[in-house]
């Protein structure tokens, strides 16, 4: 693993296409192996404190480590699905104002329980968007791990919904902001089908 400077100052999107360094099955092996030991290691320990440092690990040392370790792995295996939460995450750190507003607007124009679902407060600016970021994120490492990947899987869904709306919005007075949400809410769409197909797999003791 190459050694990085900490904490990285590299923006979150910039690690959705990380070229290839290693053979990509010995990569893929420790994507697995590492995924399976951190989650069951912080789990059965058991360990509040433990938790809370695995939730806050990128804030200290970047993310680059995480990217490194399971940005190539499929999206519906446990170490793809750690990356996608821990992604969705720092996204939320770099930008809790912007996020807070798009979730919010998901919010408003969904006819389903995924705000339910999601379980962020209402109204949810960029105080409560960063700390339903860590509930879902901490809920991987404690308690119910399908309901972890549920609760990611619609708060998802809503911003993608809440992307969708403003999109529209600004389509004529602001097109390229337009498209850089639409683009953002396809993004977000894909990531809501691959947590779920994951709850579900997890569920059935299937999810590698």
């Amino acid at each position: 693993m190459r050694d990085f400077h900490k904490p990285a100052r590299y923006p979150a999107a910039a690690f959705e296409n990380i070229p290839g360094g290693i053979d990509p099955a010995e990569s893929s092996r420790i994507a697995h192996e590492t995924a399976r030991a951190l989650l069951a290691r912080v789990r059965d320990e058991g360990d509040s404190r433990i938790v809370e440092r695995v939730v806050a690990y990128t804030d200290e040392h970047g993310i680059d480590t995480i990217a490194e370790l399971w940005s190539h792995a499929t999206s519906r295996s446990l170490p793809g699905c750690l990356w996608r939460i821990y992604l969705l995450r720092m996204q939320v750190r770099e930008d809790p104002h912007g996020t807070g507003l798009v979730f919010q607007r998901g919010t408003e124009v969904l006819r389903t329980i995924d705000p339910v679902v999601a379980g962020a407060s209402d109204p949810t600016g960029p105080t409560e968007i960063i700390d339903l970021a860590d509930r879902i994120l901490r809920g991987v490492f404690e308690g119910d791990f399908t309901i972890a990947l549920d609760r990611a899987a619609a708060y998802c869904r809503v911003c993608a919904a809440g992307c969708t709306s403003i999109a529209d919005d600004l389509e004529s007075t602001e097109p390229e902001r337009a498209s850089d949400l639409t683009q953002r809410a396809l993004r977000l769409s894909t990531y809501a089908a691959d947590l779920s197909s994951a709850a579900r797999l997890w569920w059935r003791d299937e999810l590698d």
